[in-house]
């Protein structure tokens, strides 16, 4: 006996779970980064997409209203060309006149003709003059329209600037989410790997005296021959006494581990690549490793551990950890695999 302590003590420290650790904190640290990433992503997206929608519509007005303002434009330039021949026109009359009157000043000709013609000249006079008078109205009326075209710009403008500025205040808070995601998960991820480590620590201690169990990366591996008979899903005392300690254990971390941290213990059945006969209670490997981890489940429930903080998964014989089909590869390949992460 004392030189098998001697031998054990003798084993050099293995820094390989150590590694697998923080490897496996790395890959869940950018798991969550990129699915922040795409959550931002799509936010960002749902909202510029319809930031689009509205410029596309303020636009289509501005050119509507463009195209109106020309128009208008268009007409008001027609009647100030109307307007400047008819001043021309009345300018020319009103020449006409004072030739006329001048002539009958000087007594030339007969001053009842003269007088026909200067009444005739003066009708032509007034009915310019009124046709002026109704184009001036007409281009103050126009005027009138530029101007309230030109203010359904100046407020499309504004609602446009201020549809940009929502925008940029939509992305600065999309990007903020996003810092404050990635710290918040930085901080569960180092909460949740510490208390890992205190679990694996307490489990080392506890079992520490069994060759046959052992850790493989995060997980903490018992082989079945440890916890339950050949073909058997029921635990055996030395099982039943083995899964007591974990019991013990998890309840001790449970106290300490804070309540929003989302935590469970996984519980994973595992089985060799032999086919089973059909012959017995179950079927296939799928089955019997399934009511494996159930059984390890319901035994850590019935010692008080809390169920919602339990889950039992069945691999059969999909999951090795050694290849080949070798005795002792087969052996290897026969557990229960404990790991604590968040649901």
């Amino acid at each position: 006996m004392s030189l098998a302590r001697k031998g054990r003590t003798q084993r050099t420290v293995d820094y390989w779970p150590g590694f697998v650790d923080a490897l496996s904190t790395l890959l869940l640290s950018i798991m969550f980064l990129l699915s922040v990433f795409v959550l931002a992503q799509f936010l960002l997206s749902r909202e510029i997409s319809g930031k689009e929608d509205v410029l596309n519509r303020l636009n289509s007005q501005i050119n509507e209203l463009t195209q109106l303002l020309a128009l208008e434009k268009g007409g008001k330039q027609d009647l100030e060309d109307s307007l400047a021949n008819l001043q021309a026109s009345l300018a020319s009359s009103e020449d006409e006149r004072s030739r006329l009157q001048a002539l009958l000043d000087q007594g030339t000709g007969s001053s009842d003709t003269a007088n026909q013609q200067i009444g005739d000249l003066t009708g032509k006079l007034d009915a310019e003059k009124q046709v002026s008078a109704r184009a001036m109205s007409q281009i103050d009326l126009l005027n009138q329209q530029i101007a309230a075209l030109r203010s359904q710009i100046a407020a499309i403008e504004g609602a446009l600037q201020a549809s940009e500025a929502k925008d940029e205040a939509s992305q600065t808070k999309i990007a903020d989410l996003g810092r404050r995601l990635n710290v918040a998960l930085a901080q569960r991820v180092q909460e949740l790997n510490r208390y890992r480590s205190d679990f694996f620590g307490r489990l080392r201690e506890i079992l520490s005296d069994r060759e046959n169990i052992r850790i493989v990366g995060d997980r903490f591996v018992f082989q079945s021959e440890v916890l339950f008979p050949s073909g058997g899903n029921e635990l055996n005392p030395e099982g039943q006494a083995e899964m007591a300690k974990l019991a013990t254990a998890v309840l001790d971390l449970a106290k300490e581990i804070p309540s929003e941290i989302n935590w469970v213990l996984r519980v994973d059945g595992h089985t060799d690549n032999v086919p089973l006969s059909g012959t017995g209670r179950y079927v296939d490997n799928w089955e019997l490793s399934s009511a494996r981890a159930t059984s390890v489940v319901k035994f850590l429930i019935s010692r008080g551990v809390p169920a919602d903080r339990l889950a039992a998964a069945g691999f059969g014989e999909f999951q090795p950890i050694a290849e080949g089909d070798s005795p002792d590869a087969r052996s290897q390949n026969r557990r229960i695999e404990l790991k604590l992460t968040e649901k």
